[in-house]
């Protein structure tokens, strides 16, 4: 049987959201509602390509693993729906980003085979254990300067990520089993993720006013720098917004970096990869009782 909990937590999103919701760090706000739009459509496919999966995985363990896997990235997506609908109800604009990043992802359930969609989701999901874990251990100066409902949400989802961060292979593995495959897919899953990207930003930029996002997204698009520099053109945006990672010390970022190039390697095992203790920590007060979806306040409180 699987340990992972399926967790339905409220937060508290009736309320007007800021869409620069972490003002001392715009680039880190808006990055992370960009993450929010992706774990919709994202965890959309998700469920569906593991759903499809089941009925032919024979191991009863892997099967439990699979069912909880995928309930636990159901509730994230709902959670990240009204995160978004709050921000859409600020940026009415937004429901159109929304939209082309769900069908963006409901063609490639529609026209993609099963075994490609689950090699997607174990390349995807074996990269955030590496990256949740810089993000979680740099949570003072990423997450609690910010707005505590939306730091809550991303924080609960991130631990969940860790806890379930060998289930896509689990499941992959019983399914699909080819080991190679899902490096041979790599350069297509990158392609749509960065075509899904672009989407996301060039819609941010359409419809949130620049007041209000107080960066250009362009700025945080893939490669953006690399080209504007060979091309001998200035940055453009803002000259005193800092990059969304600034915070986080150079040798977590490369060594992040590092492990992020080898979750995709064939004979990786995300059961070996290095967990963030404040995962432990969220996990312990969940547990205990307090309200996570107030992390800080409750923490103050």
């Amino acid at each position: 049987m699987t340990d992972l909990q399926i967790r339905r937590i409220r937060f508290a999103f009736d309320d007007p959201i800021p869409f620069n919701w972490n003002q001392a760090n715009p680039a880190f706000s808006t990055y992370m509602n960009m993450v929010s739009i992706m774990a919709i459509c994202f965890e959309k496919m998700l469920v569906a390509a593991v759903r499809e999966a089941m009925p032919t995985i024979a191991d009863a363990e892997v099967a439990a693993q699979a069912d909880a896997f995928l309930r636990q990235e159901a509730q994230h997506a709902s959670a990240h729906r009204h995160h978004v609908r709050a921000l859409i109800r600020s940026h009415p604009g937004l429901q159109h980003t929304l939209d082309e990043a769900i069908a963006a992802y409901d063609e490639l359930t529609a026209t993609t085979s099963l075994r490609y969609r689950l090699a997607y989701v174990a390349d995807l999901e074996a990269t955030f254990t590496p990256f949740f874990k810089m993000l979680l251990d740099n949570e003072d100066t990423l997450f609690r300067p910010g707005d505590d409902r939306v730091s809550s949400l991303l924080l609960w989802h991130f631990v969940e990520e860790v806890e379930h961060r060998s289930s896509a292979l689990i499941v992959y593995d019983a399914v699909v089993g080819d080991k190679a495959y899902r490096m041979f897919a790599l350069p297509r899953i990158v392609r749509h993720l960065l075509q899904v990207t672009t989407l996301i930003t060039n819609g941010i930029n359409d419809h949130v006013p620049l007041a209000e996002r107080a960066i250009d997204t362009n700025t945080i698009k893939p490669y953006y720098r690399v080209r504007q520099l060979i091309r001998g053109q200035r940055l453009t945006g803002l000259p005193d917004i800092r990059p969304a990672l600034h915070t986080v010390p150079w040798k977590q970022k490369l060594v992040t970096a590092s492990r992020v190039l080898m979750s995709q390697t064939p004979m990786h095992d995300p059961a070996h990869a290095p967990t963030p203790g404040f995962a432990d920590e969220w996990i312990t007060r969940y547990n205990r009782g307090d309200d996570v979806s107030r992390w800080y306040a409750s923490q103050a409180s």
